[in-house]
């Protein structure tokens, strides 16, 4: 069975509601990313950061996967298939796939602020001054910040490295360590990038870009690559 990594940004969660961080309306419009997604932030104003994330949770609750999430579970019929997202939603889940792996973490868990190995799944959707770990310590967002190191970067790069086909969905490839994954990815393994903004990748063989959003592009390749198969 042929394995198919796809590499997933906000686009591919846009279309369920939760807005971008970066597009002219986005959550940067409201919010300094220095106030809300640092470490900095964290200590310097607890209180702006618990707001901002539980804010994120309330929205999260009320959106459902798109076609682009149903789409992607649909691979596994005929493929092995691996998400690796920048997005900490979780709707490709909810949407049906069944190897997820989060890069820049999750918003529905919580970690320990004194050791990042105690996660723990959020009951509801606010994280409260006061929530603490059992060492005591105040529960932080299980979210990778600004400033931080991406832990299951290694992981992701072993992934595309494995890679039969590269899908890149709904994101600009200018963030990194996670733009630098395509890299990884074996020259003559075809590549496919959707995003209706998507730019020219140089040095990048066997890339067919669609310039369509994911709720309408992911589904047509989806359907492409089910009947090679």
């Amino acid at each position: 069975m042929k394995k198919i990594v796809v590499l997933t940004g906000a686009g591919v969660s846009a279309e369920s509601g939760l807005k971008t961080f970066r597009d002219h309306d986005g959550l940067w419009h409201n919010y300094r990313i220095e106030d809300v997604a640092t470490p900095e932030a964290w200590e310097r104003d607890m209180d702006l950061v618990l707001e901002f994330y539980n804010e994120r949770r309330k929205n999260l609750a009320e959106a459902m996967p798109n076609a682009a999430h149903v789409a992607l579970a649909r691979l596994e019929d005929k493929y092995d298939v691996h998400i690796v997202t920048q997005n900490v939603d979780d709707l490709h889940e909810r949407g049906g796939s069944s190897k997820v792996l989060h890069l820049h973490g999750e918003l529905k868990k919580v970690r320990s602020s004194v050791d990042p190995s105690l996660v723990y799944e959020l009951q509801g959707w606010e994280l409260k001054k006061g929530d603490h770990c059992e060492k005591g310590s105040q529960l932080r967002p299980h979210i990778v910040w600004f400033g931080e190191p991406v832990p299951l970067i290694i992981k992701a790069a072993e992934l595309c490295e494995q890679a039969d086909i590269l899908i890149i969905i709904g994101t600009s490839l200018q963030v990194y360590p996670a733009a630098g994954l395509i890299h990884y990815a074996f020259a003559g393994a075809p590549k496919y990038y959707i995003d209706p903004k998507a730019a020219a990748v140089p040095f990048i063989p066997y890339l067919e870009i669609i310039r369509k959003t994911a709720g309408e592009g992911v589904p047509e390749l989806v359907s492409r690559l089910l009947e090679k198969c």
